[in-house]
């Protein structure tokens, strides 16, 4: 009886606080969006940082969320190295990537099934981790530092080669522990797996969900815009015939991902062409690519619906309709249209779609559905045990208070990286000769003019969130020989400026 109430009074207690930091979580994100999608960069870097004391190390773990936050803000102000430092720190504290604890691990998973996943400390999406490589490479080639942003591609590449591996382990250990688990009848793991594969649980999911088989997902794990950056970075710094042949194999993939782009089949075609041989590098005119990160990436919603549970009474397994609550995926604003890049002779490149982040996330969320599945069914059958315990030991009352508790604690968890775009476009002209190029918004009206250096290949990145928000362009040498030149798009008034980060 009395370690029943420990039970019952750690749950609650665990609720109060779970209610704050979901509560808290949201006041900040929303703070962060309000001032992100109106291009106000350093009210979203205020709504993110936090304290550390001196000479203590920073939670990277426990600071995961803000510090992926961070880092693209300080590259959209220009900070390359406070970008790459926070960058470096949100890698850390990305928890797959390590060996956890087996305490930890197990302390984490207790939570998340008493409570809710929101819980656990914060575990990146292997396309959040990839993106942060590929940002990195951006920060470090716009700070003039090649040998870095080399590593960072490299490492971006790396990641998407191991993600289909990082997949089959995850779900594999998940089945493995739930078998063991499930020997024994009348443990409650036996209850979760044969809810989860009871026909009544799959219809209920498939009425809120779709079927799995219907998503629009990639055939197989990428993030095309990484590996479109990577295949473009190396084909710029090849110095040998395996560099070339990197670059054709990345740009090739990601034009077979999307075979309606021109943009992509062009650019894999240089690679290969470059690649075998048949062009060579000194007959190349000076190209620049324009990279459009458009709009505002999908975020978190929450599901909450009822789910029929196959629960012990006694000796008998009875179905039970319990609430669960998912997360899923919604999306934002964009940006309409395209932008245009006018060169010398007054010819309009518009750029087009290459990738969007959409198709991405629920690729890899399609790999990662069941462990979510499992996890809410778990804590629904674990809170429905309570509330039975709960009647039968101190009556109607107790069973209320079980089942308010339930209710309070049921949610998904709806954190994630929402400084992410919606989706990316591209294009690729031959340098002009005057040394400058127009950028043309989505009505056809002059964002604004872009200086480009005298150089091999150039790459002007451009990124715009809404359009509330000035367009951000980052102008940089893909060789890393020299700084970028940053602009924001059109152009503000100087009493219209903002100060920058002190």
């Amino acid at each position: 009886m009395k370690a029943f109430k420990r039970l019952v009074l750690t749950f609650g207690v665990v609720a109060l606080v779970s209610g704050c930091s979901s509560y808290q979580h949201r006041n900040q994100m929303a703070s962060f969006n309000t001032a992100y999608s109106s291009g106000d960069y350093e009210s979203a870097l205020k709504a993110v940082s936090f304290n550390v004391s001196e000479g203590k190390p920073v939670d990277s773990e426990g600071r995961l969320l803000e510090l992926l936050h961070q880092g693209e803000m300080y590259r959209l102000t220009g900070h390359y190295e406070e970008s790459a430092e926070a960058y470096d720190l949100a890698e850390e504290g990305m928890k797959y990537l390590d060996t956890e604890g087996v305490l930890e691990s197990a302390a984490e998973g207790f939570m998340a099934v008493m409570v809710n996943d929101s819980q656990r400390d914060y575990e990146a999406l292997m396309s959040e981790a990839v993106l942060v490589n590929t940002y990195k490479g951006l920060a470090f080639l716009a700070a003039g530092n090649n040998e870095y942003a080399r590593i960072e591609f490299n490492r971006a590449n790396e990641r998407t080669r191991r993600a289909v591996d990082y997949f089959r382990e995850e779900i594999s250990e998940q089945q493995a522990a739930l078998e063991k688990e499930a020997r024994d009848e009348e443990s409650k793991a036996s209850m979760v797996r044969d809810s989860l594969e009871s026909e009544g649980f799959q219809a209920a999911i498939t009425d809120h969900y779709g079927a799995a088989s219907s998503w629009s997902v990639f055939p197989e794990f990428i993030v095309p815009s990484s590996t479109y950056l990577h295949g473009m970075y190396f084909l710029a710094n090849a110095t040998t015939g395996a560099d070339y042949e990197r670059a054709a194999t990345s740009l090739k993939r990601v034009a077979q991902m999307s075979p309606e782009s021109s943009v992509l089949k062009a650019d894999a075609e240089l690679a290969i062409n470059l690649a075998s041989g048949k062009q060579r590098p000194s007959g190349l005119p000076a190209q620049v690519w324009v990279v459009y990160e458009n709009g505002l990436g999908p975020v978190l919603q929450e599901e909450r619906f009822d789910v029929p549970l196959l629960l012990f009474h006694g000796n008998q397994q009875a179905p039970a309709y319990i609430g669960i609550a998912l997360p899923k995926y919604a999306q934002r604003a964009v940006v309409p249209g395209s932008l245009g890049v006018v060169n010398d002779t007054g010819e309009i490149v518009q750029t087009e779609r290459i990738s969007d982040m959409g198709t991405v996330i629920r690729t890899e969320m399609k790999e990662r559905f069941t462990g979510v599945l499992t996890r809410a069914v778990t804590s629904a059958v674990i809170k429905a045990v309570i509330q039975n315990e709960a009647a039968e030991r101190f009556g109607a009352l107790g069973q209320l208070g079980a089942a308010a508790l339930a209710v309070a604690t049921t949610q998904a968890d709806l954190r994630g990286w929402q400084a992410m775009p919606d989706h990316w476009q591209a294009a690729r002209i031959d340098r002009p000769e005057s040394g400058s190029l127009t950028l043309l918004d989505n009505r056809g009206e002059i964002l604004g003019k872009v200086e480009i250096p005298e150089q091999p290949f150039t790459l002007v990145y451009v990124k715009r969130p809404t359009i509330l928000a000035p367009a951000t362009v980052i102008t940089m040498d893909l060789q890393g020989g020299s700084k970028a030149a940053f602009a924001r798009l059109p152009e503000q008034p100087e009493s219209a400026q903002v100060s920058g980060i002190q």
